[in-house]
């Protein structure tokens, strides 16, 4: 099953495109909530290259690393990658009211999916203010 999940940046594309692919930009961004913080990240922005991200409880209690390699890239327009036996893909589009931000990825069997879908768009919303604040 496709979980999908989108947000309007209010930023030109270009802004949007490298704030969502470049690993300074992921670690300030990427988490659902403000107890949950990205420690690194790492990006070969290619076809077959391979990107990582260190997901990690502030405490300290747990961390996971989401891993997974792209398999299509096309410069503020698309990304798909793998990550496990999955399949994402965002799409970027530019708008009158900005570029719409929509990520499409397959459900995973430990959480529901409304759990999966509540946790992606936090962190897509938490993508759409970094970006918001820090465009130009």
């Amino acid at each position: 099953m496709k979980i999908t999940v989108e947000t309007t940046v209010n930023a030109p594309i270009a802004s949007v495109w490298e704030a969502y692919t470049t690993p300074d930009d992921i670690v300030r961004w990427n988490a659902a909530s403000d107890d949950w913080h990205t420690t690194r990240a790492r990006v070969d922005l290619r076809e077959g290259g391979e990107f990582s991200s260190r997901m990690e409880a502030k405490d300290g209690s747990t961390g996971f690393d989401f891993t997974g390699i792209y398999t299509n890239v096309v410069t503020n327009r698309l990304l798909e990658y793998t990550f496990g036996d999955r399949t994402a893909r965002i799409d970027f589009t530019e708008g009158p009211a900005g570029v719409r931000v929509v990520v499409a990825f397959d459900a995973e069997t430990v959480n529901s999916i409304e759990q999966q879908r509540l946790g992606w768009q936090a962190i897509l919303d938490t993508f759409r203010r970094y970006v918001e604040d820090n465009s130009s």
